[in-house]
């Protein structure tokens, strides 16, 4: 049941008001507008059928699920009241957004491995929780991983070891 405010009228009556999760409406918004800007991005694009799909199907029912999830978090927002927005977490941001980068910049001198080890060390830090023994061990499964699914499992030609590393 979505949570009300009563505030009191000019007539000296009180009316319910409706508390909206502010941050939910905006998130909402946000996805609702990208979803619509892709949508008609990808109408430049060939359509086709279910059975025999075009460039722009994909991408076009992706942003259709991106404006119904949207729409989804907008209702939800005016069904409870949310807590108000906190601090921007900064560091999050900057090491999320700098660890592909870093993983672009490597790859070709260091290799798949070491390119993806050094990624996921960058990235583990966005949380400020994290110390370097479970980054390390985390780098080193994702790595494991990779390895496995890429290299071995899906035989892309990806030099593991680049130029920098002479292994």
């Amino acid at each position: 049941m979505a949570a009300m405010e009563r505030r009191p009228c000019a007539d000296g009556g009180a009316m319910e008001r409706r508390a909206v999760d502010r941050t939910n409406v905006v998130c909402g918004v946000f996805f609702v507008v990208a979803g619509l800007f892709f949508a008609i991005q990808s109408l430049d694009l060939e359509i086709g059928t279910a059975f025999r799909m075009g460039p722009g199907y994909f991408p076009l029912i992706l942003s259709g699920l991106l404006v119904l999830l949207g729409v989804v978090i907008i209702v939800s927002a005016f069904r409870s009241a949310g807590e108000p927005l906190g601090d921007i977490a900064w560091r999050g941001i900057v090491l999320i957004l700098i660890a592909p980068i870093v993983f672009g910049l490597t790859v070709r001198g260091l290799g798949f491995v070491a390119a993806i080890f050094l990624t996921t060390m960058v990235a583990s830090f966005a949380s400020a929780r994290m110390t370097v023994v479970p980054a390390v061990v985390l780098s080193v499964l994702v790595t494991l991983f990779a390895v496995v699914v890429f290299s071995y499992g899906l035989g892309l030609p990806f030099a593991r070891f680049g130029p920098w590393l002479r292994f």
